[in-house]
């Protein structure tokens, strides 16, 4: 059996990620570095949202951020997370035929 930190910090992680802005916004961060006003647009959320999704994700490991003069700019953080995105909607693609 994984060691049940390990097992904590997955289910974690994976809750945080069933939440469809959520999924977009990483999906978003997989083409590249960007902006929350950016981002707002590419979801199609509020900025305000968009921006407390990204508090959780940066908590959980998922994304980073570096900031630039008053911007941020966020990025995925690890190559773990296009691997998860690509299963999970690859699963969800089989599922609907």
């Amino acid at each position: 059996m994984p060691h049940p930190e390990d097992v904590r910090r997955a289910a974690e992680s994976l809750r945080l990620l069933a939440d469809p802005t959520r999924i977009k916004i990483l999906w978003a961060l997989l083409q590249g570095e960007t902006s929350v006003a950016c981002l707002a647009e590419l979801v199609g959320a509020a900025p305000t949202a968009v921006s407390q999704h990204l508090a959780k994700l940066r908590l959980a490991g998922l994304v980073e951020g570096r900031r630039e003069g008053t911007f941020v700019y966020y990025s995925v953080e690890g190559r773990h997370v296009r691997a998860l995105l690509n299963e999970a909607l690859g699963h969800a693609t089989a599922d609907a035929r």
